[in-house]
């Protein structure tokens, strides 16, 4: 099974060994974890260091190091150069894509995620939930109505309260969402590297000092999920990251979506998104393997209470 590794203790050193990576406290190991379970690391603690050797053997598993800043919000990611057989080929693809056809992938992702806040504003009984459907049918190629900072204006407010602001330098349950959104990201950027597309060339964002601008692109229907989780946990006077909770973000990526007929977990989830984005470069046919918003039982699932014993 494949896991989140967090650090986030200071003075940690990493290190491969014989399979293994390795985690050290002043020449003492603490844990261990198989390379090939690792899906991603998290590093958010500080006096850490780590050998080039760790770096490379999971740059070549695909397994990224998120490197966080102190309200747990990514600022670096480290992934390897080679991925899909086909790369050169789909990049090539990608870089190549016209205008046109990434407005129209663009607009199917702001449409699902539109979608998923609305189904989640419904799943809390919010009355600002009905006008969801109504601005994600409006979405145009290329979202130039911004339809998208339209929706979140209202969704904020109408799930978090209307004195919540979204400030990724604050704390509480913004450093919650910050550190959700890190894991989604890993996820994300991991996928699209497996499926042989550059991280940086987007199809919206494009800011020249982002490595990761189509990680963030792909990312935006998996952030209602991170939210959900928030909003429950401080439903629960939650308000800070403890090693728990932080394993409760981390099975995220298990938490099975529904893309056509088929339930997959979200890693597999956004693996397939990223090899249907690369066929859509290669045919210029907007395609996208996006999932559908959970059913009630799955929310209800993935915003359940805490379980004290859970994670003893």
């Amino acid at each position: 099974m494949e896991r989140i590794v967090d650090i986030a203790t200071d003075g940690m050193h990493l290190s491969a060994y014989r399979g293994f990576l390795i985690v050290a406290k002043e020449r003492e190991e603490v844990g261990r974890i198989a390379l090939d379970d690792v899906h991603a690391v998290i590093l958010h603690a500080h006096g850490c260091t780590w050998t080039g050797n760790v770096v490379a053997a999971l740059a070549e598993r695909g397994s990224p190091i998120v490197f966080c800043n102190t309200h747990h919000s990514p600022v670096a990611v480290t992934l390897p150069i080679a991925g899909f057989h086909a790369q050169g080929g789909r990049m090539r693809a990608q870089w190549d894509a016209g205008r046109p056809l990434a407005k129209q992938l663009w607009q199917r992702v702001v449409k699902a995620k539109i979608a998923m806040q609305g189904a989640l504003l419904a799943f809390h009984g919010s009355p600002a939930a009905g006008a969801f459907d109504l601005i994600g049918r409006r979405v145009r190629s290329g979202d130039p109505d911004n339809l998208e900072a339209q929706a979140a204006r209202r969704y904020w407010p109408a799930l978090m309260g209307p004195a919540f602001r979204r400030d990724r330098d604050a704390a509480g349950a913004n450093a919650l969402l910050n550190y959700g959104y890190a894991v989604m990201r890993a996820t994300v950027a991991r996928a699209i590297v497996a499926a042989g597309l550059h991280p940086t060339i987007g199809i919206f964002h494009a800011n020249r000092g982002n490595a990761f601008a189509l990680a963030d692109d792909l990312v935006e229907p998996f952030r209602p999920l991170v939210d959900a989780l928030v909003v429950s946990l401080v439903g629960q006077g939650v308000d800070t990251l403890d090693p728990a909770i932080k394993r409760r973000f981390a099975r995220l990526i298990a938490f099975d979506v529904r893309i056509g007929e088929e339930m997959s977990p979200v890693s597999v989830a956004a693996q397939r998104l990223a090899q249907s984005l690369a066929r859509s470069f290669e045919r210029s046919i907007p395609d996208l393997a996006l999932f559908a918003p959970p059913a009630r039982a799955g929310w209800e699932t993935l915003t359940r209470a805490l379980d004290p014993f859970e994670d003893a």
